[in-house]
């Protein structure tokens, strides 16, 4: 090929005489040959589609002819030699037009139902394809297993932002995040959990055409709960918080730490934070109109020192509220005065 001009067209070659005299002394002639189809036979995998301004090979890469090549527009080559230029892309060097049914002959035809995830619902699709290259794509509908699984792969990819979690749900969600960051396994990283081991009855529910955003997700949740640790879930990462009011302040586990929102007077007498997954409580001290007040994870820190400045700002806000100069021995309510 040392003086064959510089085309990518393989029929405009002149082979080796004496390769060809010597290969005619092994096979017998039997007659003229397609250089397509040859070049086909030889590498299945290089047979391309055109595909606008590319072509598709069969194994899956995109190649681009070069500018002076007499097969620009041929729908389908098979490829003798492709190779990378300077800049990195796939450049046709050689190769020979083919009819379809020959390159598909030499590929080889498959078709498969694909099933996957699309708002929330599995979609189907018949796919017919040789190689890498697409020939056709026909909508059907996906049930049962395949479908549970096309969910699965779904998640995987995407995420669980396909489910909608109920307060419930989401604070044991929360909880599991801050459990997992802190201890480690067993406890779980709800995000990367495998879809399959634990949304089982879920997947199976949309698969049947349940919508996603109906499910309860809390059932799913607790399949996830490592046991026996998971007896010890409200003493690592509790749900709730008991205030020296008598009430049961909810934890938000929703941030990088554990928070309680709670009015300040319920507080009088609480020195010390309690400590879940590495971080001290922060409690979000509010005004007896649920305004915020004071931040504070020391409690003691704060009783000692700001607490003075916010009672005198709040007493002649809040007059039907204590607010005492002792808030260590202070009697800690949710009530007025008058209804203590």
């Amino acid at each position: 090929l040392a003086d064959a001009p510089l085309t990518p067209d393989l029929t405009r070659h002149r082979p080796p005489q004496r390769e060809v005299k010597r290969l005619a002394r092994l096979v017998e002639d039997l007659g003229p040959a397609d250089p397509g189809e040859v070049v086909a036979t030889a590498f299945p995998e290089q047979v391309a589609k055109c595909m606008g301004e590319d072509y598709l090979l069969a194994s899956g890469t995109r190649a681009r002819l070069l500018d002076n090549s007499g097969l620009a527009g041929a729908p389908w080559l098979a490829i003798a030699e492709v190779s990378l230029s300077n800049a990195g892309n796939a450049i046709i060097r050689l190769a020979a037009r083919i009819e379809e049914s020959a390159a598909l002959a030499a590929i080889g035809v498959t078709e498969e139902t694909r099933a996957f995830l699309r708002d929330g619902r599995v979609r189907g699709v018949k796919v017919k394809a040789a190689g890498a290259i697409t020939l056709s794509e026909t909508p059907v509908k996906v049930t049962g297993p395949a479908a549970e699984e096309a969910l699965a792969a779904g998640i995987r990819e995407e995420g669980l932002g396909l489910f909608t979690f109920s307060e419930k749900a989401q604070r044991l969600k929360d909880r599991l995040r801050h459990l997992h960051s802190h201890f480690g396994d067993p406890w779980p990283d709800v995000d990367s959990a495998d879809p399959a081991e634990w949304l089982g009855p879920e997947l199976h529910r949309i698969a049947e055409g349940t919508p996603a955003a109906k499910l309860d997700m809390y059932p799913a949740l607790q399949r996830l709960l490592p046991w026996p640790e998971a007896t010890h879930l409200d003493e690592l990462a509790p749900e709730r918080l008991p205030v020296p009011s008598g009430r049961d302040a909810i934890i938000d586990w929703s941030g990088d730490r554990p928070v309680v929102h709670i009015k300040l007077q319920e507080c009088f007498g609480l020195a010390e934070s309690p400590e879940y997954c590495g971080h001290r409580v922060q409690f979000h001290l509010l005004s007896p109109a649920g305004r915020p007040l004071a931040v504070t994870d020391d409690l003691a820190s704060f009783w000692s020192g700001p607490y003075a400045g916010v009672r005198a700002d709040m007493r002649g806000r809040y007059p039907k509220h204590p607010w005492p100069e002792d808030p260590w021995n202070a009697i800690a309510t949710a009530r007025t005065k008058n209804r203590m």
